[in-house]
């Protein structure tokens, strides 16, 4: 039996960009950075008003298709509840198609939202697994998703199930040496059309690279810093991507070329850099600066917040040092 929501219920929720893969850890790796989104609700007696803030103003879509309110809803049926009425009002930050799971941000800030309005009806919210669990279920693979939820560095993985697949996730504690850079083109990027451009099959070669970039990736992130060009390395779908994006491609090359290890932030065009110096290599900020990406350093992402009520201070910040 679903209940329906009164009218005048609010809520909030804050959440992170997030970059997956890391280089070999594909679609298993992530890793929260701090930009954040924030999506504010309030239940009504009907109707649905969607107020954006930021970016996708004006190209999002204003109606029950959003992603937003998509996951509201989920979020609700998850505790057999409904809404007559809905106002949501998102202030985005985090850049739309570049490779910083906007998407998985706005599915997980969505249900977090949800869980904001559930705790005020006699219900429990949703767990943190759960929250992996359901907002993987959008996305398809955990690792955007994941990170946005716990914060900070994660692994994830993805279960068989019989009706659906099963999606999990663990911390991981980022050596404190390291520092995150984000370096955002103007230009976008699908993370549908770039998957396409992956092969259905690779060589057993390529597999026993990844695994042992992958594995050694999380010995870097967390006590081995100095293995972080080796650990980023790549053989299964960055290479397989740079057509689509050379700019990026080569700015990547730059990158690694002085030293830094820089990724492919999820399918791009973004990269992300790690690196135990404060600041990235002179000639390498001058070299984005020159071919069109706004180069910053960030610091690691918070997992989601919600808070019940209409009375929640904003923590909204481009998250840029």
């Amino acid at each position: 039996m679903t209940r329906t929501l009164p009218p005048g219920l609010a809520a909030t929720a804050v959440v992170a960009a997030s970059s997956a893969n890391l280089g070999p850890g594909f679609d298993s790796m992530g890793l929260a950075v701090s930009i954040y989104d924030e999506i504010a609700l309030e239940t009504t007696d009907s109707g649905l008003v969607i107020e954006v803030e930021g970016e996708g103003e004006g190209q999002v879509p204003l109606d029950a298709s959003h992603l937003v309110v998509r996951a509201i809803e989920r979020g609700l049926r998850e505790n057999g509840l409904a809404a007559s009425g809905l106002i949501v009002r998102c202030r985005n930050n985090i850049p739309h198609s570049r490779g910083l799971g906007s998407s998985a941000a706005a599915v997980v800030g969505g249900l977090a939202a949800a869980n904001g309005l559930a705790a005020q009806y006699d219900c429990t919210p949703m767990s943190t697994e759960r929250l992996v669990q359901v907002s993987s279920e959008f996305e398809g693979h955990p690792d955007n998703a994941a990170a946005a939820v716990l914060g900070g560095a994660v692994v994830s993985w993805t279960e068989p199930g019989v009706d659906a697949p099963g999606y999990g996730a663990a911390p991981i504690r980022l050596h404190p040496d390291i520092n995150i850079f984000t370096a955002i083109p103007q230009v976008r990027s699908s993370t549908a059309e770039t998957r396409v451009l992956l092969p259905e099959q690779v060589s057993h070669t390529e597999a026993r690279f990844n695994v042992s970039r992958a594995a050694l990736l999380v010995v870097a992130l967390t006590e081995r810093p100095d293995l972080l060009m080796l650990a980023t390395e790549d053989a299964l779908h960055q290479p397989q991507r740079a057509a689509a994006m050379p700019a990026s491609a080569e700015y990547l090359a730059v990158l690694r070329r002085c030293g830094v290890a820089a990724v492919l932030s999820g399918a791009g065009p973004a990269v992300l850099a790690l690196s135990t110096e404060t600041d990235l290599p002179a000639e390498a900020v001058e070299y984005g600066s020159r071919s069109g990406f706004t180069v910053g350093r960030m610091s690691v992402g918070d997992g989601v917040t919600w808070s019940s009520g209409a009375s929640v201070r904003s923590r909204m910040t481009s998250g840029q040092q």
